[in-house]
This record gives C-alpha cells, structure tokens and sequence, in this order.
C-alpha cells in the first residue's frame, strides 16, 4: 500500500506537468459571507476589543485601502477588463466583506475581516454572547450550556476556532485562488505559496485574547499547533484537488493546484508515517483513488468531500496530547509571518 501510495503522487504530478488536460468542475465554490448576514466589525469589538485592535494592524485590515492602490492589482484588473477591485466579484470574493445597504446595494465595509474567518454573524451573534442568562459570564457558563452555545452557534454558521479544520478552510477559502480566469487571464498568482496554517495563523494575525482570559496575545499550545498542522495538510489537500477539478485548461492555474495538490499528499504522507493516523489514513487512501483526467471532476469534488470530512472529524476528536509525532514536521516561531 504505502509503495503504491508514492506511485500515485508521483503519478499526480508527472499528470499534472505533461499532456493530460483538466475540465470544470461541478462542486460549489469556496463560502462566502453573504452581505445580508454581515454585521461588521463593530458587532465584534464590543466585546472582543484586543482581537480587533491586533487586526487592525495586519494586511487582512489594510487591504482595504491598499490594495487598490497596488500597482500589480491595477495590472490584474486591467488584463481582466475591469476598472476596480471593489467593483467585480473576482476580486470582491476574497479581498473585501460586503454588506447590504439601506439603500439596497452592495458595498465593500472592509478588508478581510472577522466575518471572512468566523462566518457572517447575524444568525449566530446573540447565541455565541448568551452564556446562561443574566449575571452569567463567559468565566461561570456552566460547561452544558457552553457546549450547546457552541454548537447552537456553529449550526446557524459560525466557524469557531474549537474546530480548527474550519478556521483553515477558511484560510484556504481564498489562498487557494478559486477562480481559474484570474490566474491564466490576469496573471494573479494560484494561491499562496507555501501556505502552512501553524506559521501563517501564529505570527502577525494571531489574537488569542480569550484563552489567556483577555490579558494578553498567547500562543497556542503545543497540542492545538499539532492539530493545526495537520488541519492545515488536510484542508490543503481538499482545496487543492477541488482547484484541480475546476480547471478547465492545461495552463498555470490547473497545474500549480495539481502539483500543490501531490506536494501536499506526499507532506501527509511523511507525517502520517510517523503518526499512524486512521482518520489522516482515511484522507490518503481517498486522495489515492483519484484519476487526474478529462471530464473526471465529479469524482475529484466527491474525493475532496471525502478528505473534508476527514479533516472535520480530526479537529473534532484529536486534541493533540497523542499526536507527539507532529513536533518534527511543526514549523518553528523563526518561520512565523510577522
């Protein structure tokens, strides 16, 4: 198994450089926030102050106003035929939060914000702050009923950071790019190289105000950095085979994601020697039976839904204190983005 297991990640990427051609696929596109469920940040800061001052200082909050300003971007949308990046869907996806207006349109009130990453609040803000009544504080909830508000919060469409596969897909959302057009029309890059979840999410935008009881920005512990990491591989290996099925050309965009896609089966795969992981094993082992070939996305969408819930049920049951054999593929705090 595990010399066949090689065999078919060299195979994806000597398919992904050579004359095999790539087709749409039929799976939904990444979730968005939909502008009618939007909030803002506002909503946020009520009560989460030190989160939202931390991502005021980041690019997430910045890109508001900098990126149309940005002479690559100016490029991109001229090659695209577009006239701003707060006027076009392609952009507007990942780059800004829309809300719906009084007067019935559709404006950009932010970067990427709260909402881009934990989900529009509408449906779920008053279920997350409710922590048993009145007099009740997030310190005295009563674990039954905190178990509950979270997962009342969740089913009406908050990404809690409990579950980590959520919080990468959220990232993956968008560093992977899912929109083919804007890579081998406009030039935009495929995604974010070397996107790893641990060294991405610990530097610059981390906030982890609540569980230091809001005295200070701390760093996750070493079982949530394992899980993390392997949320991250997960998720990666999810994003990038539903980006391969949705190429519809042999050109930079489907093959960067389908490299991406073998680069990080064969990262799972290094990892997974060491950890002996069933649900990891059960990720693999679908991405194994995948055919990169013409008119084959519906399968690689329903082996990427198989690897999604894979990744979901990982967070869920794993809380790192077994997964010891991640230390050595973790990414030190020298290699965080700052």
């Amino acid at each position: 198994m595990r010399n066949q297991g090689i065999a078919l990640w060299l195979l994806w990427v000597a398919l992904a450089s050579g004359s095999v051609g790539l087709r749409p696929a039929l799976a939904q596109l990444p979730p968005q926030c939909h502008p009618a469920k939007v909030l803002g940040a506002d909503s946020c800061a009520k009560c989460h102050g030190s989160e939202v001052a931390t991502w005021q200082t980041t690019p997430h909050h910045q890109t508001f106003e900098s990126l149309a300003r940005d002479p690559r971007a100016q490029e991109i949308t001229s090659r695209l035929g577009m006239t701003s990046v707060k006027r076009n869907d392609l952009c507007i996806r990942c780059h800004f939060t829309m809300q719906d207006q009084p007067d019935g349109k559709t404006r950009p009130i932010a970067g990427i914000s709260c909402e881009s990453c934990h989900g529009a609040a509408r449906d779920w803000l008053a279920l997350h702050n409710d922590y048993g009544g009145p007099g009740v504080t997030h310190d005295s909830e009563s674990p039954a009923h905190r178990a509950e508000r979270l997962a009342r919060s969740e089913a009406t469409g908050m990404r809690n950071t409990r579950n980590l596969y959520l919080i990468a897909s959220s990232c993956l959302n968008c560093h992977t790019v899912p929109e083919e057009r804007l890579v081998n029309a406009g030039g935009h890059k495929a995604g974010s190289e070397g996107f790893e979840l641990v060294a991405w999410s610990q530097g610059l935008v981390r906030h982890n105000f609540v569980r230091s009881a809001g005295l200070r920005n701390a760093e996750s512990n070493a079982g949530r950095l394992r899980v993390m990491h392997v949320c991250g591989l997960l998720a990666g290996l999810e994003y990038n085979t539903r980006a391969t099925a949705r190429a519809t050309v042999k050109a930079p965009y489907g093959l960067t994601v389908a490299n991406r896609a073998a680069a990080t089966a064969t990262k799972l795969m290094e990892l997974q020697n060491q950890l002996s992981d069933p649900l990891v094993h059960k990720a693999l082992v679908a991405f194994a039976s995948a055919e990169l070939r013409t008119g084959n996305a519906q399968q690689l969408n329903a082996i990427a839904d198989q690897i999604a819930a894979a990744g979901s049920e990982f967070a869920t049951q794993r809380d790192g204190t077994t997964l010891a054999a991640v230390d050595q593929f973790l990414p030190g705090p020298e290699t965080w983005k700052r």
